[in-house]
C-alpha cells in the first residue's frame, strides 16, 4: 500500500547481511545485537520481497541502492546460533546483489535433491529436523522455485545471464525432485529428517499433513495440476475444522515420537505451530484454493479466518478471548484451550489476509499503474464494488454476475484488451470501471 516504506524496509532488511550472504535471524536496534542462526527460509524472504516490489512498482533505481554487510565470526561446525554485536564491512552492494547473495546460499540440498532444512524454515520450531546438516524441506522448495525464477528475471534484465541460468536450472530440478520424492499420495510431504525419514507422510504418527507443502505447491505455480488439486482436497479433508470455524496447521500435533522435530514440541498439542491454527498459513490456502479456481473455498476459509467470526456472540468472545478487530497469529485447535487467539495484532499475518482479500478473491490487482481484474467470485455473491484511490485518483470499481461474457468498460467505453491491463490515470478525478462475469 505504501511504496516507500516497503522500499525502506528492503534497504533495512538487506543491511543485516552477512558477506557470506546469510542473514540475522532477529536483531535488536539501534546496536543491531542479533543472532546468527542456520534457519533456512530467513535468506528467500529478501530476494522473494525485492522481486514482488519490483514487480508491483517498477522501481528499477532500487537495485543498485548501495548497502553494506555485516562482519562476524561464521558459525563452527557444533554451533546451532550465535548471538552478538556484528561489524560493519567498508564494501557496498547494491541491493540487487545483497538478494543474489543470499539465493547463491541457499542452493545446497540434501539427499532427497531438496533444499537443506537447517536449523528450520518457516516452521522454525523444526529446530531439530536438519540438526545434523542433512534434514530437507519439501516446503522451502517450493518457495525457491517461485523465488529463483522470479529473481532470474530480475538477472536478465540486468545482464546477469550465467545466474539467470543457473537459478532457473536449480529451480526446474528443485521441480523434479519434489515431484519425486515429495508426493505421498495423496499430498505432499512437509520435510525430511536428517536420517530420511519423512515428516508429513500418512505413515507417520504425528504430523501426517502440513498445510504449507500444499499451498505453495499452487502458489508456487509448480505443482503438477492434478496433485496440486488433490492436496488441497486434502487440506479440506483432514485440517478444514468447520464447526470451530479453524484451518489447522498439521495434524496429529507433534507429541511423543521420535526423532524429536525441535523446540515445536515445547508446544503443548494444539497450540500455535504445534497443530494449532497458524493463521499466516490458513491464508496462503485460502489463496491457494483461489489460485485454483475455488472461489467458495477461498472465501470460506476467509470468513472462518476474520476474528469477527470467532466472537460473534457471548460463548465465543469467551473462547476466543482476543481482540476481534485485528488478526491473531494463531488459533488453538484442541481442548481445553480449543478456539482461543493467541498473539494479536501480527502484522505479517494481517498483510497476507490483505493480499488474499483483495487481490486473490476479489483479484484487484496494480501492476506499474495498470490495474487487472481477475475476480474469484462464488458461487453465492452477485458481485462486489470497490473503491479504489491510486495516487490521488479515484476509481469506482463494479463487478457483477449476469451470465454474460467477460466484459470490461471504462468510464462507458468497452476495453478491446481486457487482459492487458487498464491504464490508470493520474487526474485527480473520479472514473468508473464496470466488469460483468459469467
Amino acid at each position: 500500500l505504501d511504496p516507500q516504506l516497503l522500499r525502506a524496509q528492503l534497504l533495512r532488511s538487506a543491511a543485516h547481511q552477512f558477506t557470506e550472504g546469510d542473514v540475522q535471524h532477529w536483531w535488536h536496534p539501534p546496536g543491531d545485537r542479533g543472532v546468527r542462526t542456520r534457519c533456512s527460509d530467513d535468506l528467500v524472504w529478501l530476494p522473494y520481497a525485492i522481486a514482488h516490489y519490483v514487480n508491483r512498482f517498477g522501481d528499477i533505481a532500487v537495485l543498485d541502492t548501495p548497502i553494506a554487510f555485516l562482519e562476524g565470526p561464521q558459525l563452527r561446525d557444533d554451533q546451532v546460533d550465535h548471538y552478538f554485536v556484528p561489524g560493519r564491512s567498508q564494501a557496498r552492494s547494491g541491493l540487487y546483489e545483497h538478494g543474489a547473495r543470499a539465493l547463491d546460499a541457499r542452493l545446497a540440498v540434501g539427499g532427497h535433491g531438496l533444499p537443506l532444512i537447517g536449523s528450520g524454515d518457516w516452521n522454525d520450531g523444526m529446530s531439530d529436523v536438519g540438526i545434523a546438516g542433512r534434514g530437507e524441506s519439501v516446503w522451502l522448495a517450493w518457495f525457491l522455485i517461485v523465488t529463483l525464477r522470479q529473481y532470474a528475471a530480475l538477472a536478465e534484465m540486468r545482464q546477469d545471464a550465467a545466474r539467470a541460468e543457473r537459478w532457473r536450472q536449480h529451480a526446474n530440478a528443485l521441480n523434479d525432485a519434489v515431484e519425486s520424492n515429495g508426493w505421498d499420495g495423496d499430498w505432499y510431504r512437509r520435510a525430511y529428517f536428517d536420517d530420511g525419514s519423512p515428516i508429513g507422510s500418512a505413515q507417520s504418527k504425528e504430523a501426517q499433513i502440513d498445510s504449507i507443502a500444499q499451498s505453495w505447491a499452487v502458489l508456487s505455480g509448480a505443482g503438477r495440476a492434478d496433485r496440486a488439486q488433490r492436496a488441497l482436497e486434502s487440506v479440506r479433508e483432514r485440517l478444514v475444522k468447520s464447526d470451530a470455524s479453524l484451518i489447522l496447521l498439521l495434524t496429529p500435533p507433534f507429541n511423543v515420537e521420535q526423532p524429536s522435530p525441535g523446540y515445536i514440541r515445547g508446544y503443548i498439542p494444539g497450540v500455535r505451530e504445534n497443530g494449532g491454527q497458524y493463521t499466516q498459513a490458513a491464508i496462503w490456502y485460502a489463496m491457494a484454493c483461489a489460485q485454483h479456481g475455488d472461489a467458495d473455498n477461498a472465501a470460506r476459509a476467509l470468513q472462518m479466518i476474520n476474528p469477527i467470526s470467532h466472537s460473534s456472540d457471548a460463548a465465543g468472545v469467551a473462547r476466543y478471548r482476543a481482540e476481534p478487530y485485528v488478526i491473531a497469529a494463531d488459533v488453538y485447535g484442541q481442548a481445553p484451550h480449543l478456539g482461543r487467539g493467541g498473539w494479536s495484532w501480527y502484522t505479517g499475518s494481517a498483510g497476507w489476509m490483505y493480499r488474499a482479500t483483495i487481490e486473490s478473491l476479489l483479484g484487484v490487482i496494480v501492476r506499474l499503474n495498470r490495474l487487472y481484474l481477475a475476480p474469484k467470485l462464488p458461487s453465492t455473491w452477485p458481485g462486489f464494488d470497490v473503491q479504489l484511490v491510486h495516487r490521488g485518483t479515484r476509481f469506482h470499481i463494479v463487478v457483477r454476475r449476469d451470465g454474460s461474457q467477460l466484459g470490461i468498460c471504462f468510464d462507458g467505453e468497452p476495453l478491446s484488451s481486457p487482459q492487458d491491463g487498464i491504464a490508470l490515470p493520474e487526474d485527480g478525478l473520479d472514473h468508473q470501471i464496470t466488469m460483468t462475469v459469467a
